[in-house]
């Protein structure tokens, strides 16, 4: 059986919206991970500003979240989402990539809990913040 790090990344690997959005698994570790995905003009959801649409945002925020459950060692093999807040703080600056970096901060039997936050260049300055709840499927372990 792979370690979580390789079976998260091999789930992102194998998930048509992340290709389809343009998301890269820049990092990850225990209880983390780290994805970005690069401007793109076919996500603008604003056209008057060129701001990149809130779905794609959180759409990458969503999976961040669960990379970071998946690869927590208290966790499990597979994650899905049960709750998803997203905050968002200001539009994402026109032609930038956009970060976020997600960490499991608890684990219980059947809940993990997740904290990230998007950002673009102006790292000072959050895109958006969340909290999550995912479930814990420990499989076989």
């Amino acid at each position: 059986m792979s370690d979580p790090e390789t079976t998260a990344r091999s789930f992102i690997n194998s998930l048509p919206h992340c290709h389809a959005l343009g998301m890269r698994l820049d990092s990850i570790g225990a209880g983390w991970a780290a994805i970005s995905m690069p401007y793109d003009a076919r996500l603008i959801g604003d056209p008057e500003t060129g701001v990149i649409h809130g779905g794609a945002v959180s759409a990458l925020m969503d999976t961040a979240c669960g990379a970071a459950v998946m690869c927590h060692p208290a966790a499990g093999v597979s994650t899905a989402t049960l709750d998803l807040r997203i905050d968002y703080m200001r539009p994402a600056t026109p032609g930038q990539t956009i970060r976020t970096r997600a960490e499991c901060h608890h684990v219980t039997r059947t809940v993990a809990f997740v904290r990230a936050v998007a950002t673009d260049d102006d790292d000072a300055r959050p895109v958006a913040m969340a909290t999550g709840a995912f479930t814990v499927d420990r499989g076989s372990k």
